[in-house]
């Protein structure tokens, strides 16, 4: 995979919590979700590297819209999968060589999550970490990101429930999280991308400067 140049990489931790589950731990909004997912989608491919853990409902959606936008799904965006769940993966996870497999460790769910949390999150340069949803794997995430001393800016969009809007209570962060429901705006500002920055097909051809990578538009 090519290697972005220039800036580091955005964190999404994203998921649509299911009350059945023990890890459950509040209500989402799943067309907050959704809108959110698609709104970070919009901002960042063809401009950042996305990196994630995956999950059945989104991780179609962003193939679906990188291939709208003309840009390259397994250069632009990093999927790393445990396979003790492998039974479960999304067609689209065997179409595309961006997936890293981590062995899973035995049978236990929790063991091997951790396992590949660590080479996640430990493999990128991250500048952000965007939180959308979840349940307790968002929270684990977070606190892993914590733990590694890394300066990732910490992004929990409280809008649209779940464990997401737990950390952003926790952390007292941005009321922006919880009011902006424009998430095209939300995220242009919360990752400092403008507007104007053109997308690149593959990270290779993208310069190495922001300021290079701003297109004006010019009036007629």
């Amino acid at each position: 995979m090519g290697q972005l140049i220039g800036s580091g990489a955005i964190f999404l931790s994203a998921g649509v919590p299911d009350p059945g589950a023990n890890h459950f731990l509040g209500e989402g909004d799943s067309a907050a979700i959704s809108a959110a997912v698609s709104g970070l989608l919009y901002v960042t491919l063809g401009r950042r590297r996305l990196v994630w853990g995956g999950h059945p409902a989104i991780t179609p959606m962003i193939w679906s819209v990188a291939e709208a936008m003309n840009v390259d799904y397994g250069e632009w965006v990093t999927l790393y999968q445990t396979l003790l769940f492998e039974d479960e993966f999304p067609e689209e996870t065997a179409r595309f060589d961006n997936v890293v497999f981590v062995e899973a460790v035995g049978t236990d769910r929790e063991q091997s999550l951790e396992k590949m949390r660590k080479r996640m999150l430990g493999e990128t340069r991250f500048e952000a970490a965007v939180f959308i949803g979840g349940m307790a794997g968002i929270m684990n995430e977070y606190e892993m990101i914590q733990a590694s001393g890394a300066s990732v800016k910490m992004i929990p969009v409280a809008s649209t429930g779940g464990a997401a809007a737990i950390l952003h209570q926790q952390l007292g962060a941005d009321p922006m999280l919880v009011d902006e429901l424009d998430y095209v705006a939300l995220f242009h500002k919360a990752l400092a991308i403008d507007p104007n920055e053109r997308r690149y097909r593959v990270p290779s051809e993208q310069p190495e400067t922001q300021a290079e990578r701003i297109s004006i538009p010019t009036r007629k």
